[in-house]
């Protein structure tokens, strides 16, 4: 999946926003001001960080080598993947989505409501 793909996948969540928060590289997905995802525009290759359950985390981590640590985040709930290392792009469109229902399903009854989620 090239970035492009990538960002709009993102973006065609309900409410999901883009942002440069950390400067002018560094891609960020949001829900209602909370991320999901993020990645580097001038170096996506080398990952796209997304918020992951602890537990699915480490698996994830043992089960794929393209699946690391999150890159500069906390490492018990966030993932780095790359992206063009092989992965099938449903698998990866998988994981954006958890991530986004993660973070969606912890916001407040009424913005889930306004979402439809």
């Amino acid at each position: 999946m090239d970035i492009e793909a990538f960002r709009a996948h993102c973006l065609a969540k309900p409410g999901a926003t883009e942002d440069l928060p950390f400067g002018e590289d560094t891609l960020v997905f949001k829900v209602c001001g909370k991320m999901f995802a993020l990645c580097s525009i001038a170096d996506y290759a080398n990952g796209v960080t997304l918020k992951c359950d602890p537990e699915q985390a480490v698996e994830l981590r043992e089960t794929y080598t393209q699946v690391k640590p999150g890159y500069h985040m906390n490492k018990a709930h966030w993932n780095t993947i790359l992206p063009a290392s092989g992965l099938p792009d449903g698998l990866l469109q998988e994981w954006v989505d958890a991530s986004y229902h993660l973070v969606a399903t912890k916001l407040p009854k009424k913005l889930k409501q306004e979402l439809g989620i």
